[in-house]
């Protein structure tokens, strides 16, 4: 596989208007490339409602030419596909090279103003695949879209999913699976990794930081390059401030990523790469679900931490364009870097009061912590015990009674009421409001394992009716109703997740 010649010309136009702002500005970064050939694609799922907000052609999508754009075998019109270069610490250690070994950027879109990567995954080797064949299969692939499309429903920022496409080629992991090629959409798919390459590439750095703060921090351009006031320190803030906000509200939703290496990081504050993740049941801060994590490096709990890590590992990519001399470059990100823990614990306690009816009001953390204690030592399913603690202000006490004994949550339960009187709030008024914010449905692991094999086996059904169910997450439908079921402890102890490589 060879890349793409400068005479190549596509006539495709399922997709108009592409354009190529990072291939062009950043060429340093890229590699271009054509993805491989699909012998026969078949579109699984195509999001029609993102699809019409980007104002794309749902039925040219749809079409022969449309189907080959999302698999990857054909280049849109015009477009300038290329693979993206990043480097990233894995596990905590350093690999100076990585980069799209299965993926391609074919291009950026622009709508009211808001530009965003339209990017596969899946669609064949490139010269970063480090040996690998860089395709993907069909299970991961949907896993990808039913969960960025559940995670999106929540309210998390996250990357979207356009497309599902059956390549008619069998890949080989767990045995021979059929392949597919996912089609996305995302702000960027700029990471810390992007920086911790660029950073090694020398002159390239500068105008990657400039590009990022134009696209996603636009506020900041017209502040001087130099000095503490600098652009890339109030870059670098800004997203410490978006990565925080995001990792509290992974925790508040019980999300495990599972491969939260630096590679995996935005600096968009998106989430991004669904590959080994998966969400709690029972209450567990120490649950991992990735088959690759074998010291729980990413384990739930861990999650803030890990990310304070790696944007520690951003800031020593910006030290250069801060300060004339590494001490006060290094005073300055640090600065920043120890904002963290009081921005996290600022969302994070805003998104527990929400969680338990006192939304705008400052909550006692002994409080959530002694729910917390509860929630653990009882093996209360995470996302069932909110909404059951507004049924129980409802007079419904039959949904908690059902998770924990009376006796050890009764003291607690008391302390939770004499807040939400102070609160000075009607009881089914704080149950509805508790309602908007406690989902319902989520991707439970055993209810997403069993779509994803049968959609494997070719049976669609499951994975698209899942689909619908956490796509509306605060909806009670009497019909959903197995869809809120934890998973019996006997799929608990053995589910892993994989990353589908």
């Amino acid at each position: 596989m060879a890349a793409i010649p400068d005479s190549t010309v596509s006539t495709n136009t399922a997709v108009a208007g592409l354009e190529s702002t990072f291939a062009d500005e950043l060429g340093a970064l890229t590699v271009p490339w054509q993805g491989a050939p699909a012998p026969d694609p078949t579109l699984l799922v195509l999001n029609e409602q993102l699809a019409a907000s980007l104002r794309l052609d749902v039925q040219a999508l749809r079409s022969e030419d449309g189907v080959g754009v999302l698999s990857g075998s054909t280049a849109p019109a015009g477009a300038k596909p290329v693979a993206m270069a990043y480097a990233g610490h894995q596990f905590g250690g350093y690999a100076p090279l990585l980069g799209d070994g299965r993926a391609l950027l074919l291009g950026e879109l622009t709508n009211s103003g808001q530009r965003v990567d339209l990017h596969l995954k899946g669609s064949g080797r490139t010269p970063f695949s480090r040996g690998g064949d860089g395709f993907a299969v069909v299970g991961p692939m949907l896993r990808e879209y039913l969960v960025s499309e559940a995670m999106y429903a929540l309210g998390i920022p996250t990357t979207r999913a356009l497309s599902v496409v059956a390549t008619g080629q069998h890949v080989y992991r767990h045995g021979a699976e059929p392949g597919a090629v996912l089609a996305r959409v995302a702000a960027s798919h700029l990471r810390v990794g992007t920086f911790e390459y660029a950073v090694r590439q020398g002159e390239v750095l500068q105008p990657l930081a400039d590009y990022a703060i134009a696209r996603h921090y636009p506020e900041l351009t017209e502040l001087p390059a130099g000095g503490d006031g600098s652009r890339y320190v109030a870059f670098f803030e800004a997203v410490v401030e978006a990565q925080a906000s995001l990792v509290a509200k992974w925790m508040l939703t019980g999300f495990v990523h599972g491969v939260m290496n630096t590679d995996n990081t935005t600096v968009s504050g998106e989430t991004i790469d669904y590959g080994p993740c998966a969400f709690l049941d029972a209450f567990d801060p120490a649950a991992v679900f990735s088959s690759i994590d074998h010291g729980g490096r990413y384990a739930f709990g861990n999650q803030p931490a890990v990310l304070k890590w790696n944007l520690a590992r951003f800031a020593e990519t910006l030290l250069t364009l801060i300060g004339s001399t590494p001490d006060d470059a290094i005073a300055a990100v640090s600065a920043v870097l120890d904002t963290f823990d009081e921005r996290y614990d600022g969302h994070y306690a805003a998104g527990m009061a929400a969680k338990l009816g006192l939304a705008g009001k400052a909550i006692d953390r002994s409080v959530v912590d002694d729910l917390l204690t509860l929630l653990e030592e009882s093996s209360m399913d995470w996302t069932g015990s909110f909404r059951a603690l507004a049924d129980e202000l409802r007079g419904n006490s039959t949904p908690l009674d059902g998770l924990v004994p009376r006796e050890r949550i009764g003291p607690w339960l008391e302390r939770w009421r004499g807040a939400l009187t102070k609160h000075g709030r009607g009881a089914a008024e704080t149950a509805d409001a508790m309602d908007c914010v406690n989902p319902l449905y989520i991707p439970r692991n055993h209810q997403l394992d069993a779509a994803l094999r049968a959609a494997t086996d070719g049976e669609l059904a499951p994975f698209e009716k899942l689909l619908e169910v956490v796509t509306h997450p605060f909806d009670r439908r009497d019909e959903w109703s197995d869809y809120t079921t934890p998973a019996p402890p006997s799929f608990s102890k053995t589910f892993q997740t994989f990353c589908g490589t």
